[in-house]
């Protein structure tokens, strides 16, 4: 076991920070009510709210252990990033066997719960997070290192998270282009974070940091994420249409415009080189953010 003293250590390796990552399946378990409302508000109780923590922390523990597979699998490559050369794996300051240790526990025990208290629909949906954390990190699959692939795997963990959500109330699947568009949208916030990484990154930095960006342009980058927000855009239309969901179709120009502003963010602002979600840091991005929500809360009530 580690020494007291690099407990912080160990824990800065795990990435607990991260958790409101995880808080996205709230909005699978918040689609269940977009397509049978005839649950809502009947089924919004405290059990449900209790069943959606334990579930929020079980999908914490299988991200935590996905972070630990990218701490390892990327220390190489991590020495060539400006602020991630300062990780305590890559400066060799914690233990691989300790990681992995603590890799196994955190996915044997989140499974092992989920098995007990959820249907196997969402066991699977956690299993597959864990699946994803593998194929995307470890070789010689590690699909990381492919162009356009890469983005593309990662931002899995959007309609995989969306499923564990779901599957907390619901026992049938989810329509699929409610899926094709929640991953669609990730995969645009991923691409914008290599278009952010592209230009403000060192060219050697950046191949190095990460192999799929020496095998790509940043034209590509941008055609390949203007090519995500449309097909978000399309597979949007297509499910409030066939959910009798018209009204979210009035939300339209606020999305697209949205989706302009995060592009223009990526292209022009480092901080999206590290993390998309900071963008929220920015007071009127974070508002424009609860103005479209409030925009769909309102088109929910007049559906």
């Amino acid at each position: 076991m580690p020494g007291k003293g690099k407990s912080s250590l160990y824990l800065a390796s795990l990435r607990l920070e991260r958790w409101p990552r995880s808080s996205a399946i709230v909005v699978g378990t918040a689609a269940v009510f977009l397509v049978e409302p005839s649950r809502f508000p009947a089924q919004l109780t405290l059990e449900l709210g209790l069943k959606l923590l334990l579930a929020f922390i079980l999908t914490w523990m299988v991200s935590t252990a996905n972070y630990i597979v990218n701490e390892i699998t990327d220390a190489p490559f991590d020495a060539h990033h400006p602020q991630k050369r300062n990780r305590p794996l890559v400066a060799k300051e914690i233990s691989v066997p300790v990681l992995l240790g603590v890799w196994a526990l955190l996915s044997a025990s989140a499974l092992g719960i989920a098995f007990h208290a959820y249907s196997p629909a969402f066991v699977w949906s956690l299993g597959a997070l864990l699946l994803a954390g593998i194929v995307y990190n470890v070789p010689p699959l590690r699909a990381k290192d492919v162009p356009y692939l890469d983005s593309t795997l990662e931002s899995a963990n959007n309609p995989i998270r969306f499923l564990i959500g779901w599957y907390v109330l619901a026992t049938a699947a989810p329509p699929l282009s409610l899926l094709a568009a929640w991953w669609a949208f990730g995969n645009f916030l991923m691409i914008g974070k290599r278009v952010a990484e592209k230009k403000f990154l060192a060219p050697e930095d950046a191949r190095n940091y990460r192999l799929s960006l020496g095998r790509t342009s940043s034209a590509g980058l941008i055609a390949f994420m203007t090519a995500n927000g449309l097909v978000f855009l399309a597979m949007f239309i297509v499910f409030a249409v066939r959910s009798g969901l018209g009204t979210f179709l009035y939300a339209l120009p606020f999305i697209v415009f949205y989706l302009v502003i995060f592009m223009f963010k990526s292209i022009q602002d480092r901080d999206a080189a590290e993390e998309p979600e900071k963008q929220l840091k920015n007071p009127y991005f974070a508002l424009y953010t609860l103005f479209l929500l409030v925009i769909f809360a309102i088109a929910f009530l007049l559906r």
